[in-house]
């Protein structure tokens, strides 16, 4: 079992202000083994008829685990999930909970009660750059292709069949199950035109008449996809003049490797790998403790900062990456921050050396790995961590490419 320590670290943070940690993520993440690997703790996967049975009568079975860490995993399977919880949580204070779904809680609509001040909400991430040392990866273009579900990861060679087999047991189980949508051929096309475009802006409107389903229906599925988290949508940041986008969102797959499948990448040139590694990136920003707001920032003039992190002080921090650090134009930056003058500029690349400062076209920019982000952004002082993790290898080459995976099986 590949021990997960940041992860661990955040369940037991959000233990000390709450008694239930709500661990969601996509399917097939690691939910499930990391929640194994809780030392001493009870385990019990709700899926089972046996188990239902002994969550039958709550206040045995709490009074049974005074003072352990109990796991209720896929706890959205009972008939009533938030009574099993909220009577843990009230009744059984020495009881540390932590249960798993596959969404957010408030999509499961067998909860009855939001669970309000008794739970914490953590989001599991596919492996994350600085994770890929104890999941053997040393070739970052692996995770970039593959993505960062452990199953591919970790496997002898890539199998493109997993991709859309994935895709059919998330259907099945995550939007069929909790939305009530049958229309599976529409879901998955709409899911398959996300994740060609993912990392570009998202129109509604001509993904409804490209794929023929109306655009209520549209915003119906991606509701759906954004609860299960399937995408991460990003809007853009604007000031109070008209020169900046300040509608159109964008649109990220919630995984790398789901991304070059769709796009028919078997291998990956330069480019490639700067617009999978902009995903990563984001990845890791969304793991932040101290998690910042997320936009782009884009004008009419087609000029572009990939990430816009707001803070309470007034000020913006924005984030620009590069697969290539040395090719990095200070353009777009400086029009952002003739706008938006307040604020740190970052430039994240795979470099190997640790985060450096430097000054181009009058700005103070910091060069960063993804590996920096965390403590960088720990940091209310904005400085570089003392300590860091190797780098990886760099950049792929061009080799054979096919048509765009089919994700409808």
């Amino acid at each position: 079992m590949i021990e997960r320590p940041y992860w661990m670290a955040r369940m037991a943070a959000l233990w000390e202000k709450a008694p239930i940690v709500w661990l969601s993520g996509v399917r097939r993440s690691g939910k499930t083994t990391l929640a194994r690997s809780l030392r001493e703790a009870l385990y019990l996967n709700c899926d089972l008829p046996s188990v239902q049975t002994l969550l039958g009568d709550p206040e045995a079975f709490y009074r049974d685990a005074a003072g352990r860490i109990v796991v209720l995993d896929e706890v959205h399977q009972l008939r009533d999930p938030s009574r099993l919880l909220k009577i843990g949580a009230d009744h059984r204070p020495r009881v540390r909970i932590l249960a798993t779904g596959s969404s957010t809680l408030e999509a499961t609509r067998k909860f009855r009660d939001s669970l309000t001040g008794r739970k914490r909400m953590l989001t599991l991430m596919p492996v994350l750059a600085e994770e890929l040392d104890r999941f053997g990866c040393a070739d970052l273009r692996v995770r970039l292709l593959r993505g960062g579900l452990p199953e591919p990861l970790l496997g002898r060679e890539r199998d493109p069949g997993y991709y859309a087999e994935w895709m059919d047991s998330y259907f099945a189980r995550d939007v069929a199950e909790l939305f009530n949508i049958d229309k599976r051929a529409g879901f998955l096309h709409l899911a398959e035109a996300l994740f060609r475009q993912s990392g570009g802006l998202m129109e509604v409107a001509s993904l409804s008449r490209d794929i023929g389903i109306s655009r209520p229906t549209v915003m119906t599925y991606l509701d759906a996809m954004q609860i299960t988290h399937l995408i991460h949508v990003l809007r853009p940041f604007h000031g109070s003049g008209g020169q900046e986008l300040v509608r159109r969102p964008k649109v990220y797959a919630f995984d790398t490797g789901f991304a070059a499948f769709a796009r028919g990448w078997s291998d990956l040139r330069p480019e490639d790998c700067g617009a999978l590694f902009e995903h990563l990136v984001l990845e890791t920003l969304l793991t932040l403790e101290v998690h910042p707001r997320l936009y782009y920032w884009r004008d009419k003039q087609g000029r572009e900062v990939d990430f816009v992190a707001p803070r309470g002080d007034g000020a913006q921090d924005a984030i620009e990456v590069k697969w290539n650090a040395d090719a990095w134009e200070p353009r777009n930056l400086a029009e952002f921050r003739r706008l938006h003058p307040k604020g740190r500029n970052l430039v994240v690349s795979p470099q190997s050396q640790p985060a450096y400062r430097r000054h181009r076209a009058g700005l103070e920019v910091w060069f960063a790995r993804v590996e920096d982000l965390r403590g960088m952004f720990g940091n209310p002082r904005g400085e570089a961590p003392q300590e860091s993790i190797p780098g990886r290898t760099g950049v792929g080459r061009a080799s054979s490419r096919s048509p765009g995976g089919d994700l409808i099986g």
